[in-house]
């Protein structure tokens, strides 16, 4: 299948730089945990039950995921698209736009859950981990991760100037990431807040992260995995047209 091996280009690529990418998701999420759990958590009761600190856990576990996905197919597919035009190769090739397009979704899913393993073991080492559960994380997060560089790449095959990207990390990925119920549980919010946040493919993973690192196994990860499918099922149609528009037209 093309795509697979447009998957390999990409993973090809990654490996010459791995070690700077591991370090930074390493680094940036222990530094959220230090903050907010050892600092803030010192002024914050216990949340459901359990420390403020266990209750943003798995949360930052599901947000760093989603921003490793987010962030390889916006500029990442960009930059491949608009500079270094390894898309229009890969077409002079016995490739099509929707192997291209399969090839950066699945490069965004694989990079979503190295860094999901890599934050799993983050806060496995402080001792934030309380159920087996958690094994399951790795592959749940293979789901928003095709939302998120499902949403991530369609905008970006929709724009043509870089700076334009600016407004969808501020614009929609900041409140999706703020709003989604990472440091704070969302029913404490406005109930309209709470209805929008079905929409929120963040929300549906920090609640399922945060199940199984805890161990609450409920029907509510059925309600929150079969939303998540519903947003993709909407949103794969777009990539696919807009990348053709970029290459074709």
């Amino acid at each position: 299948m093309g795509a697979l091996k447009i998957l390999r280009r990409h993973m090809i690529v990654f490996g010459r730089a791995w070690k700077s990418s591991v370090v930074y998701n390493f680094i940036e999420p222990l530094l959220y945990l230090s903050a907010m759990g050892f600092g803030l958590g010192g002024f914050v009761q216990d949340m459901d039950g359990v420390s403020y600190m266990q209750f943003i856990a798995p949360g930052m576990v599901a947000s760093s995921a989603m921003w490793a996905a987010t962030f390889e197919c916006t500029y990442g597919s960009f930059v491949r698209l608009h500079y270094q035009k390894s898309c229009q190769a890969m077409l002079s090739a016995p490739m099509v736009v929707r192997d291209i397009v399969i090839g950066d979704i699945l490069f965004g899913i694989v990079k979503n859950i190295m860094v999901g393993i890599v934050i799993i073991l983050v806060i496995a080492g402080l001792g934030q981990v309380r159920s087996l559960w958690v094994l399951l994380i790795p592959f749940y997060l293979i789901l928003p991760g095709l939302v998120f560089s499902l949403w991530a790449l369609a905008y970006t095959c929709f724009i043509k100037n870089i700076d334009h990207l600016n407004y969808y990390i501020t614009l929609i990925m900041t409140p999706v990431f703020l709003f989604s119920g990472v440091f704070f549980p969302v029913a404490s919010m406005p109930q309209w807040v709470q209805v929008l946040s079905w929409l929120n493919p963040l929300y549906h993973s920090v609640e399922v992260c945060r199940a199984l690192t805890l161990g609450n196994i409920s029907p509510a990860i059925g309600l929150n995995t079969a939303a998540l499918i519903v947003l993709a099922v909407v949103t794969a149609p777009w990539p696919i047209r807009f990348m053709r528009k970029q290459l074709i037209n």
